[in-house]
């Protein structure tokens, strides 16, 4: 198998829960991204007088500038690295959209949270969804920039090394696991983790462990941010204990918690 992520970079996904991929597709994908995505919202693009929402969510996007974006061979040579050949499904949209507009109201958005995987009892309400921890479902939370962000564009901020205290607290649940409320309300709890903002050119991809918390951050900058944050699907389920296999990075981090 071809590596394209370093052993350092392997180990810090393991350790931090996330690996930055810079120019992981063009500006030429982002920039056709950007205009289906500007043609789908109520405002001005020239104008920021019409910008007057915080927050503004777009639907399901599966238009070709978003398959592609996710599916060069490199970002499936690192999926196999940091999840295993065979073990996830190449994404076919990016999910919804919340775009971030400067503002000086506050989005209602911004807890720390854990995306969950797994539908709970009314699959439609996305507060009932569920994580376990084998982590059902789902092998990544990818953060991938359409539009260049830097410290004041509302960078999500990712919580390094939040995976493992996460991993700690699903350990105790069984398959069930927790619902997406139930885990959110306990991570108050957890220790102290250094903040990382997820800032970079458009073409940029953090590719994040499954449990990492992150949460939302108000727009200070002046122009708005599009980001998706789509799960990278699992195939079958990971693997903690008893492997006749190695490990993968995903797993390992879990395993981590663990011991």
């Amino acid at each position: 198998m071809s590596e394209i992520l370093s052993k350092k970079e392997i180990e810090q996904f393991v350790l931090n829960g996330f690996v930055c991929v810079e120019n992981a597709f063009s500006k030429e994908i982002a920039d056709a991204a950007l205009d289906i995505l500007w043609n789908d919202l109520p405002c001005d693009r020239s104008n920021p007088s019409t910008w007057t929402e915080p927050v503004i969510r777009l639907g399901m996007y599966t238009q070709l500038p978003f398959v592609e974006s996710l599916n060069c061979k490199n970002m499936h040579l690192i999926f196999d690295q940091l999840v295993g050949e065979h073990k996830w499904i190449p994404c076919r949209n990016v999910g919804t959209f919340p775009v971030r507009f400067p503002s000086i109201q506050k989005p209602n958005d911004t807890g720390k949270h854990v995306d969950a995987s797994f539908p709970g009892n009314d699959p439609n309400n996305y507060f009932e969804w569920r994580v376990n921890i084998k982590s059902k479902g789902r092998a990544l939370l990818m953060l991938v920039l359409y539009s260049d962000v830097n410290e004041n564009d509302a960078p999500t901020v990712i919580y390094e090394g939040s995976h493992i205290d996460v991993a700690k607290l699903l350990a105790k649940e069984g398959d069930s696991g927790l619902s997406f409320i139930e885990l959110a309300s306990k991570l108050g709890n957890l220790p102290k983790r250094k903040e990382v903002y997820a800032t970079g050119k458009a073409g940029t991809v953090y590719l994040c462990h499954p449990f990492i918390v992150h949460s939302a951050q108000a727009h200070s900058g002046t122009v708005p941010k599009f980001m998706a944050q789509p799960p990278l699907l699992l195939r079958g389920e990971l693997v903690i204990s008893d492997s006749t296999d190695n490990y993968t990075p995903v797993e390992q981090a879990i395993r981590l918690a663990l011991d």
